[in-house]
């Protein structure tokens, strides 16, 4: 099974390495990533593997979204199956 994350807000070092060290603890394989700066703006998607969280994928949730609050980032964590739910005509 695979999950989305999505993190957005201004620019600063380390996001890429904060986010993935918090998949890594948990288990989460990053499986593909994209990001980009618009000028002071940061931008990622990832999409990771959840077969070998190792808590509950709400707790995972939690936590992403803590992650963003102590670094005033927005992120935002979403199981593929709620995302592909969303998305279809």
């Amino acid at each position: 099974m695979k999950a989305v994350i999505s993190v957005t807000g201004c620019d600063a070092v380390g996001i890429i390495a904060k986010v993935s060290t918090v998949c890594a603890e948990f288990g989460v394989n990053i499986v593909d990533i994209s990001q980009t700066v618009l000028q002071e703006y940061f931008s990622m998607i990832m999409l990771v593997e959840i077969n070998g969280i190792n808590t509950p994928f709400s707790t995972f949730v939690d936590r992403m979204s803590e992650l963003g609050k102590e670094n005033h980032l927005e992120i935002h964590t979403m199981h593929e199956d709620i995302f592909n739910a969303m998305h279809r005509i």
